[in-house]
């Protein structure tokens, strides 16, 4: 448990890294297309900026995103004592306790520690879940939060918006470009760009699954030793398969955060999901319910 909370803060050091890096050579192709490198030095510059400021601000945001609403214990005794016992179980700070109002069943984990965390419950999950299957979600929650999974969802998260934006930026301005038929632009460059273009959002989508799939098997089995009832991880699980839909305001940028997939990707599309299937995580807590 240990090594994988060190790794997540090295994950979360090298993806900002990375991030800066990836952004510093779409610059680069901008400044080669149009003969200014002054460009590059301006997109890397915003690119250190965006980073930082995502560190601390893209909990927020993905709130934001989710239309997530903040609760005191009068608002939710239920949902609210819940989190607060397993907060003490665990001997974690007190999160800030969010609830999304969609009948989808779903919930996710955010911030940048444990210090400045939130968790959030749909009103659909609330509603289908027992209160032992509540106690396993947010035991999942909470695990994703001790784990310093948190952090490094929530960056990929905001780095994910960013190269959304440069590639929506570069597209507009390359129509534009070869609508004018400008002479000072590298037809080379301008071939480079477009396939950097092309290649961002997907990367993007390939770092978001690659900060996701095993960190929810990690934490479906730290739930299961928190709670020390594997039944109720994967009773929540089966109903989270069964009651499972698209949640209202989907953003693809803040689907690695929650338990279940809220965008509902199948077939090919399901290959490049942020989640392994709900199925695979109940064979695994199957084969291991006696070892906890």
């Amino acid at each position: 448990m240990y090594k994988n909370i060190a790794a997540n803060k090295r994950n979360t050091v090298f993806i900002m890294i990375g991030f800066v890096l990836f952004v510093a050579a779409i610059g680069a192709l901008f400044a080669y297309a149009y003969d200014d490198w002054m460009i590059a030095a301006w997109v890397m510059g915003a690119a250190t900026v965006y980073a930082t400021i995502q560190y601390f601000a893209a909990s927020r945001i993905a709130v934001a995103m989710t239309g997530a609403k903040k609760i005191e214990k009068k608002d939710n005794p239920r949902l609210y004592d819940t989190v607060e016992n397993l907060a003490i179980t665990a001997g974690l700070p007190m999160p800030e306790v969010y609830i999304i109002e969609d009948k989808a069943p779903n919930a996710f984990a955010s911030g940048r520690d444990p210090e400045h965390s939130l968790v959030c419950a749909t009103t659909g999950l609330l509603d289908i879940m027992d209160n032992k299957e509540l106690t396993a979600v947010m035991a999942h929650e909470m695990s994703h939060v001790k784990n310093y999974d948190i952090r490094v969802s929530t960056i990929v998260f905001g780095l994910v918006c960013m190269i959304g934006f440069i590639a929506d930026i570069g597209w507009r301005i390359a129509w534009r470009s070869n609508r004018r038929s400008s002479e000072d632009s590298s037809p080379v460059g301008m071939i480079m760009l477009m396939l950097a273009i092309v290649v961002a959002p997907i990367a993007a989508s390939l770092a978001q699954m690659a900060a996701s799939r095993q960190r929810e098997y990690l934490a479906d089995s730290s739930a299961v030793m928190l709670t020390r009832y594997p039944e109720g991880m994967i009773s929540a699980l089966k109903k989270l398969e069964t009651h499972s839909q698209p949640m209202q305001q989907q953003n693809p940028a803040t689907e690695a955060m929650f338990i279940s997939n809220p965008l509902k990707k199948k077939g090919v599309n399901g290959l490049f999901s942020t989640h392994p299937p709900i199925e695979k995580r109940i064979e695994r807590l199957e084969n291991a319910k006696f070892k906890f």
